[in-house]
């Protein structure tokens, strides 16, 4: 049986209008289309230790498997969805299994 996977993002956001008018609801569509889901999306993470930025936005999704989040990741069409973010997010992303 496969382990669920979770992609876990630390995002920076120099532009919040345009990231959530534009890359939000572009990158939740695929999210969904390529079977993850959002279990957390929220501004204002409080950065206890390591992060070199002050209130972080953090998602969080889970996944079916790893190989289906990187098939997301890798997909033309997320890579189209990332040019939404270009220059007004700086994002750190972890992919990780978990029982």
């Amino acid at each position: 049986m496969s382990k669920k996977a979770y992609m876990i993002v630390f995002a920076t956001i120099h532009d919040r209008e345009s990231f959530v008018t534009n890359y939000g609801p572009a990158a939740a569509k695929l999210t969904e289309k390529f079977g993850g889901k959002y279990l957390i999306r929220a501004p204002g993470g409080i950065p206890l230790e390591g992060m070199d930025s002050s209130n972080p936005s953090v998602v969080i999704s889970e996944w079916p498997d790893k190989e289906t989040a990187e098939k997301f990741w890798h997909s033309e069409e997320y890579s189209e969805v990332k040019k939404f973010r270009e220059g007004i997010a700086d994002c750190k992303v972890l992919l990780i299994e978990s029982d």
